[in-house]
């Protein structure tokens, strides 16, 4: 009996058991849900010989940072699948192993000539898409249209499909389709509401369109399904920080960073971790709230332990803040030298953005705001090249504007604030707009 996948591609196990556990996987991997590392090691129980399991664990354990067991899976994976698998599984083991082995740039390729031939294999598809994926760490400017591209190149073979609706509606929605993307996204939770994707997408749509109050009972209606151990429990407390500080309440965010986001509490993987809680501190610094020294302190030391050095621009620009934070000078001089190095030696795919962007950050914490502003203007429009989404760039944008407005410019920041209450309505910079014209 051939056995297939949830997209109906062929898949190599000759274990009922196996194969309903791997498509279990394929569920809760596609909606960031609970249980997807042991329903994949269940299908490796079931079939040891599977290799797309193997290659579907090892990907979990990239997630999680935990780079020796997600290279020994997929070592395992094309060991397996060069004994038994077809053409389609031999290229789908292939990129997922090279993204163990820090070669993005091949992955990416060879994800992308794939998908012409295997246009449902969703779990490559994922690759370039999401905040953190292919595509956005790719160092493109233009990201956001190659992923509502590539969606809207398939589109056709995934129909009204839960998780690919959740995919193009968030891609629209950082595309500044926002209206678009937030009918779509909508479309796929109203379809699968254990799908912690789909909030997320939801809440970026929301945020993007002003609509707090709606983001606000979303995450009070949906958290409680969702247990603390899924991969996106941290994360979507940090969008109701988020809408907490839009809405001016400062107590609120840091009460969430507190209970439900600091290191020795939250279960998020390590990049999560790190980077929402350097943004929400450094927007919380930001609105006028100084942070428990022990709080930044504890995200230092966890962050320094798993991000000592990284080729992520966004890694490095958060690493930079929280050096800043923690008025860790030497740090963040040390990032700001190995960074132009590399940025000379053509190694920063992202260019100059990144080390400018912490040279900004130095200026800023140094309180010399005319410099931070002078640094940071040239390369606004390319901060998008770090990747991540336009929320968490959003900080980039807040830093440049509070530096405006403390070195006496506040024309630029009134023209600044005034696009940004177009986009959406927001008390927070209400408030800033009008200390512009105090």
């Amino acid at each position: 009996m051939a056995f297939q996948d949830r997209y109906g591609l062929p898949i190599s196990t000759a274990s009922d058991a196996a194969a309903e556990a791997y498509r279990r996987g394929m569920d809760l991997m596609l909606s960031a849900w609970p249980g997807t590392e042991q329903a994949f090691d269940a299908a490796i129980e079931a079939d040891e010989d599977f290799a797309l399991a193997h290659a579907a664990r090892s990907r979990m354990h990239l997630v999680y940072a935990e780079m020796a067991q997600a290279q020994a899976k997929a070592a395992k994976a094309r060991e397996l699948v060069g004994r038994n698998g077809t053409e389609r599984e031999k290229l789908h083991v292939e990129i997922l192993a090279l993204t163990t082995e820090g070669q993005p740039v091949k992955a990416l390729e060879l994800a992308l000539a794939h998908l012409e031939q295997w246009p449902r294999d969703a779990t490559i598809m994922a690759l370039p898409l999401g905040a953190f994926g292919l595509f956005a760490f790719s160092g493109m400017a233009d990201h956001d249209q190659a992923r509502v591209d590539l969606c809207e190149r398939y589109k056709a073979h995934y129909s009204d499909d839960w998780w690919f609706l959740t995919n193009l509606g968030w891609a629209h929605t950082e595309n500044n389709n926002v209206t678009i993307g937030r009918r779509i996204t909508q479309q796929g939770f109203d379809k699968r509401r254990e799908n912690a994707n789909a909030v997320h997408s939801l809440l970026h749509a929301m945020f993007e369109d002003g609509s707090l109050n709606d983001a606000d009972a979303l995450v009070q209606d949906w958290l409680p399904i969702y247990d603390r151990s899924g991969l996106l429990y941290g994360h979507v407390n940090w969008h109701h920080a988020l809408l907490a500080l839009e809405l001016g309440d400062t107590k609120a965010a840091a009460a969430i960073y507190t209970e439900r986001l600091q290191p020795k509490i939250n279960l998020a993987a390590p990049l999560n971790m790190m980077t929402d809680g350097v943004s929400l501190m450094w927007r919380l610094e930001a609105a006028g709230m100084q942070v428990q020294k022990q709080l930044s302190a504890d995200l230092a030391s966890y962050a320094e332990r798993w991000f000592p050095r990284t080729g992520n621009a966004f890694a490095e620009v958060h690493m930079a803040m929280l050096a800043a934070l923690t008025g860790n000078r030497a740090s963040l001089d040390n990032r700001i030298a190995e960074l132009n190095a590399r940025h000379a030696k053509g190694k920063l795919p992202a260019g100059s953005v990144v080390p400018e962007t912490c040279r900004a950050v130095r200026a800023f914490a140094d309180q010399d705001y005319q410099a931070c502003a002078a640094i940071l203007e040239p390369v606004a429009a390319d901060v998008v090249r770090i990747g991540g989404s336009h929320a968490q760039r959003e900080m980039i944008e807040d830093t440049l504007l509070i530096a405006l407005m403390k070195s006496g410019q506040a024309a630029k920041a009134r023209r600044l604030l005034d696009r940004r209450l177009h986009r959406r309505p927001s008390v927070r910079d209400t408030q800033w707009l009008a200390a512009t014209t105090a």
